[in-house]
């Protein structure tokens, strides 16, 4: 099982405005050296996309082969993640559920107000990037705090999370183009993209040439 990348976004979409980044961590280890910087790229035009088209207070999953980019958008502010088909639907979204909490809060409602793509680095993100790596963290911290290792608040928190996520609706969609809204193609949102450099723009045009699903899309 593997998360490649986490992120937060700013999702009012009042105005028809793209999604702003509000904390990004990701690990790109498993990609090639070369690949690692249009991967990046990727990762925010893909986390934009989705995030955009995910309604306030829903959570949705797009399946690409063997990868799923799932969000949840409350109240406009979204979580994002990337994993790999072996992670479980529910952990992953029990862990951006977490990710919100704690962003909140860490910053209240200050990313109302946020205007640009925020740099400013969010070490709790990179860390649940590591922790999580295995959804058998969550089984282990329910299983440490019956044996008093940790504090059982932080147990609670999980169980009470899985709780809500086994009475809430999680649409699937199977590829990233039904998540676009009718006319909309994703050929045509990859030329238009400002995250995209041209170098990436290329290699998605050969990747999906080649049938390879390395872009992450």
């Amino acid at each position: 099982m593997k998360i490649t990348s986490l992120l937060v976004l700013k999702c009012t979409g009042v105005d028809g405005s793209d999604p702003l980044i509000l904390a990004n961590a990701s690990d790109l280890n498993h990609f090639g050296y070369f690949q690692r910087s249009s991967v990046r790229e990727f990762i925010v035009f893909v986390a934009r996309t989705v995030a955009k088209r995910t309604p306030l207070g829903q959570r949705q999953s797009v399946q690409h082969e063997e990868y799923k980019v799932h969000a949840y958008n409350t109240n406009g502010l979204c979580a994002v993640g990337f994993m790999d088909d072996h992670y479980p639907i529910r952990s992953s979204f029990s862990l951006l559920t977490q990710v919100l909490e704690e962003y909140q809060k860490a910053f209240g409602e200050s990313w109302r107000t946020v205007q640009a793509d925020s740099t400013q680095p969010w070490p709790y993100l990179n860390d649940a990037l590591t922790k999580f790596q295995a959804c058998k963290y969550l089984l282990f911290i329910i299983l440490a705090s019956s044996r008093g290792e940790i504090d059982p608040a932080e147990a609670d928190k999980l169980m009470k999370i899985q709780r809500e996520l086994d009475e809430t609706k999680i649409i699937l969609h199977k590829t990233i183009d039904s998540v676009l809204a009718r006319g909309e193609k994703l050929d045509s949102l990859v030329e238009k993209s400002s995250d995209l450099s041209a170098a990436s723009q290329m290699f998605y045009k050969q990747a999906k040439k080649t049938n390879q699903c390395c872009t992450i899309l």
